[in-house]
């Protein structure tokens, strides 16, 4: 059922029985485009337009929302502007007597409002333009397929601090021989941390594996953890980096190939695996074995032949060799080595050799590298599941500690390290122990935290590493304790800071406000009351009209035999009853009938034959049946009975209650005007 709100002031309808808060916000503030928006001129400057009880809005405010629903740059008329003066006003009385009921202060006002400020706070904690230049980043990363070896020392991330300097400290003897001439993969093979940089031998069912030499192949964006694609990107081919921190350890890193990105790609290969315990022998045997294959296949072979009949890959030899799509960092670098040398679909490559053996490959289908809008939205997914996407947030915090003078006390937070004992590995330190520790840790525009503040942060974030020492988790809490405190800080500062904030959420405010208000005084009420209802029917029930109707039996079928025959008992006098009847047991020729009243528009035989009592001629109605009608009665414009229009009047009845409950508001508040003020906006 559809329910017209209130005309003075909505212009919509929906169903009160569906409408939830968030969709009456939608309602409330959307449709009306910002009538709740104001702007933050001040007052001394900026002319009183009028008052509403205590409430003065400013020349500039009203302006602001008059402009913000009509069209830009349309000149502004008298009469508009007075008869939207009029909605503001409606407007602004609704939410006033909302304020004087208190409905401010309800719990449920109060939690829902927070809720939607805190999703319209979250644009403000992020930088945009670090975004923009993140996002722009990885695009130009994503272009380009980087081959790298690394060498990696381990060391936990809650080791101590001797523990990460000896790690560090290893890192640079083996940066110093590979500086020195010895070769990257050598020392990779012999002292890299990395189990995958030297040969395995074989376990239980697992076969020997040969050792990358810490060759670990290509990748792209968001491919490795940050800090380790940020170093290699930054590198030119055969440079080395210096030692690289992760989670993982220390990273030597040296840039082998950078080139083109691959995208993604589908291709198909003849497989030879090389024997297990391979003599040289055997290598140059299957060489020659890839060599004369290839040669076939250029002398005009059929490629789907050969790999069924040749290739070791049993399982994609079915296929005629053909792989799942995959992207560089799928396979070893060889193998995209070899693609790479293949320009267009359906060419072959020179074989390959691999660590598992030798390849041909075919290039079936490529998935290039989109343009930057195309991409934008996978990139802007992946950014946001990436520890890059902290730069932006960060960035915030940077400023605002610039802005606002932060300035930390490192002592007294190191203080803090000697309170904390061992029950803090088990979750049950208590601020007890920080009793009497009053020194600032920090402070920031003008507020101060203290050590008490801190060790409160402390007890409800107990969240420290068995592996980690209490110096590291102190300051590890520390610098979390103060990113949330600067974000908290800005939060409480919004409305200041930013004007529009302030103002949307004001809209957010009196949205929910009027959304609960209007419900009671119209919405529900006009609902609920049906004895009011059915009194308002009463006195308008001639505003609900039937037009000119017949009463009439329409008889229709999509068998032309049917109607034919249906046609000649109507005219032999028999009724819709005795005409159904007749055709109850015929399978083949069934027919629909429908008796009641009907307007000149309600179905396609009634409008197309004359009004006159009897039977009219066959036509074909709008779903391409033939029938006929029989007319019982002329039925002159009568009203419409309470049920037959019940959605129309109780639509109407609302816009009444909310007349109504205006002349209520306008006689309990006083509203005044500065016509001269006025006078200079016409």
């Amino acid at each position: 059922m559809l329910i017209k709100m209130g005309k003075n002031f909505y212009k919509t309808k929906a169903s009160i029985t569906s409408v939830g808060v968030g969709m009456a916000l939608m309602i409330s503030i959307f449709v009306f485009s910002g009538i709740f928006s104001t702007t933050m001129a001040q007052k001394g400057k900026d002319p009183v337009l009028l008052t509403i009880a205590d409430e003065e809005i400013t020349k500039s405010e009203f302006l602001s929302v008059y402009q913000k629903n009509n069209v830009e740059g349309e000149v502004l008329d008298k009469k508009s502007l007075d008869e939207y003066l009029v909605l503001f006003i409606n407007f602004k009385l609704k939410v006033k007597e909302a304020m004087d009921l208190g409905l401010d202060t309800v719990p449920s006002f109060i939690n829902e409002l927070k809720g939607y400020r805190d999703q319209l706070a979250k644009p403000y904690f992020i930088d945009e333009e670090v975004n923009a230049e993140l996002l722009q980043e990885a695009y130009e990363r994503k272009k380009l397929d980087i081959r790298v070896s690394h060498i990696l020392i381990k060391v936990d991330k809650y080791a101590k601090p001797e523990d990460v300097q000896a790690a560090y400290d290893k890192a640079m003897e083996l940066r110093e021989r590979i500086m020195n001439g010895e070769d990257f993969n050598d020392v990779a093979a012999e002292a890299s941390e990395d189990p995958s940089a030297r040969d395995m031998p074989a376990r239980g069912f697992q076969p020997p594996r040969k050792g990358n030499r810490g060759d670990i192949g290509y990748f792209s964006v968001f491919d490795m953890v940050f800090p380790f694609e940020e170093a290699a990107y930054s590198l030119k081919i055969g440079e080395v980096s210096m030692p690289v921190k992760t989670d993982f350890g220390y990273h030597l890193i040296k840039v082998k190939n950078i080139q083109p990105a691959l995208g993604k790609v589908q291709v198909a290969h003849l497989f030879l695996q090389m024997p297990k315990e391979a003599k040289a022998q055997d290598s140059v045997n299957l060489e020659q074995k890839a060599d004369s294959l290839f040669q076939a296949l250029q002398e005009g072979a059929d490629w789907g032949e050969l790999v069924n009949d040749f290739s070791d890959d049993k399982s994609s030899a079915m296929n005629g060799g053909t792989l799942p799509w995959f992207g560089s960092n799928r396979m070893v670098p060889e193998f995209i080595d070899g693609i790479a040398t293949i320009s267009d679909t359906g060419q072959i490559s020179k074989p390959i050799l691999t660590s598992y053996g030798w390849h041909i490959i075919k290039l079936i289908d490529t998935k290039p590298i989109l343009s930057f809008e195309d991409e934008k939205a996978d990139l802007k997914q992946s950014l946001a599941k990436d520890a890059r996407s902290n730069e932006s947030k960060e960035s915030i915090i940077r400023k605002t500690k610039e802005d606002f003078k932060y300035k930390e006390y490192l002592d007294a937070v190191n203080a803090m390290a000697s309170v904390i004992d061992s029950s803090i590995y088990k979750r049950k330190w208590d601020t007890e122990k920080a009793a009497g520790m009053n020194d600032l840790v920090f402070k920031l525009g003008g507020e101060k935290f203290d050590q008490q503040q801190f060790a409160e942060y402390i007890s409800t974030h107990q969240s420290i590493n068995s592996k980690e020492t209490i110096e590291t988790f102190v300051g590890k809490i520390f610098n979390k304790y103060v990113d949330e405190e600067v974000i908290n800080f800005l939060d409480e500062r919004l409305e200041e800071m930013y004007p529009e904030f302030k103002s949307l959420v004001n809209e957010y405010r009196d949205g929910i406000l009027l959304f609960e208000l209007t419900d009671d005084k119209v919405w529900s009420a006009a609902i609920k009351d049906t004895t009011g209802l059915k009194e308002f029917y009463g006195k308008h029930k001639n505003d609900y009209m039937w037009g000119n109707r017949v009463d009439a039996t329409i008889i229709t079928s999509l068998s032309p035999e049917a109607v034919d025959k249906a046609h000649l008992m109507a005219r032999e006098g028999k009724n819709g009853e005795q005409i159904e009847e007749a055709f109850a047991d015929d399978s083949l020729m069934t027919i629909n009938i429908i008796n009641k009243k009907f307007e000149n528009t309600d179905n396609a035989i009634i409008g197309g034959i004359k009004w006159k009592k009897g039977v009219s001629k066959i036509i074909i109605d709008e779903d391409g049946r033939n029938g006929f009608a029989i007319i019982h009665n002329l039925v002159a414009p009568e009203p419409k009975k309470l049920d037959e229009a019940r959605g129309l009047i109780t639509a109407d009845y609302q816009n009444y209650l909310e007349e109504k409950w205006i002349e209520q508001l306008r006689e309990k508040y006083t509203v005044t005007v500065n016509e001269e003020v006025l006078s200079e906006i016409k």
